[in-house]
């Protein structure tokens, strides 16, 4: 199954916070107990010798941050069961204030045992921010 596409943008120095929601072909939900998962974004796509050719902005897990940072599988607002198959990807105001690229790329994959499945990919732009607080 291929990789769902996806793009979306960061406003710097803001709270991003969405969910996916992962379901099979007849829109049932997909249980995801069990699972974790992995996040990166990056300047451009590894090349396949050289698999530290770009540079790593930010990588999310489902073990959270301190901040909330990372993808929790009880959803956005971390009140779902895992058995809803919902996603939520959380990266802090902080961190989003700290990155400093115009166009990057990312992929979401979730692991189970030793099976890796690309959820989504794609495309992220940076809208830079004007305030800032000291």
């Amino acid at each position: 199954m291929a990789s769902g596409k996806f793009n979306f943008v960061i406003e710097q120095g803001t709270t991003l916070n969405f969910e996916i929601a992962y379901t099979d072909s007849g829109s049932n939900k997909i249980d995801l107990t069990g699972y974790r998962g992995r996040m990166q974004i990056r300047d451009k796509f590894p090349g396949p010798s050289n698999k530290n050719s770009s540079r790593l902005i930010l990588s999310l897990s489902s073990s959270l941050d301190a901040d909330g940072t990372g993808l929790n599988f009880s959803g956005s607002s971390g009140t779902n069961s895992p058995t809803e198959g919902t996603i939520g990807v959380f990266i802090s105001d902080t961190n989003t204030a700290a990155m400093d690229f115009s166009k990057a790329v990312y992929d979401l994959e979730i692991v189970s045992a030793s099976i890796v499945t690309r959820l989504l990919e794609g495309k992220v732009t940076l809208n830079p921010e004007v305030t800032i607080i000291p």
